[in-house]
């Protein structure tokens, strides 16, 4: 299995993937290399759901192993979401500079900072089976969001046992540590070993 097919239209997440499988000999193959651009509508739960319902999909539509991740964030002044609805929630705002705003405006109402990233990948070697990784980091949300690397919320998360938020880390520095990076290194232990 030397070439897998990582299902995303997000391009940073797709530079960030291969960057991190360059090492390992195996060639990950975007949807842009091959020419597709038609998604599943992601009806899942959870991160687990949803990136099962991308993996299938992949796999179903091209025939090459495909793994494919769900991710989000959860704020502890949230309720714990947006969640599975990260995407749609930043979406839901005129800019991310609003949509961080406000959360940081949340956070301090209601004095809770607590944050998570969650990833769950879902491998697909063969018709319905699939293959979960998950990986998780504990962080809080900034007072402002600051730095101009990574993508999504990673201006206003500042990992635990750090002061940068994600976006002020180098992305050598953050996949190190990212919630995304802890689940790809699951999944890259089991296609090598």
């Amino acid at each position: 299995m030397r070439k897998l097919l990582f299902f995303s239209n997000n391009k940073n997440k797709t530079i960030e993937i291969k960057k991190i499988f360059k090492k390992f000999k195996l060639e990950i193959l975007s949807l842009s290399d091959l020419d597709i651009s038609d998604e599943p509508k992601e009806s899942g739960q959870t991160f687990e759901e949803n990136a099962k319902i991308k993996s299938d999909y992949g796999f179903n539509k091209t025939g090459f192993p495909c793994f494919a991740d769900d991710s989000g964030i959860c704020i502890e002044s949230l309720n714990w979401k947006p969640g599975v609805l990260s995407k749609r929630f930043l979406n839901n705002f005129k800019s991310n500079q609003a949509c961080f705003e406000s959360i940081i405006e949340s956070t301090k109402k209601n004095n809770k900072q607590n944050a998570y990233f969650n990833t769950s990948i879902s491998l697909t070697i063969k018709n319905n089976q699939n293959i979960i990784f998950n990986g998780k980091i504990d962080g809080k949300i900034s007072e402002q969001a600051k730095g101009r690397f990574g993508f999504g919320y990673d201006p206003i998360f500042i990992p635990k046992n750090y002061n940068k938020t994600l976006a002020e880390l180098s992305t050598k520095e953050k996949n190190q540590i990212s919630h995304r990076s802890i689940a790809v290194t699951k999944l890259i232990n089991f296609l090598t070993n």
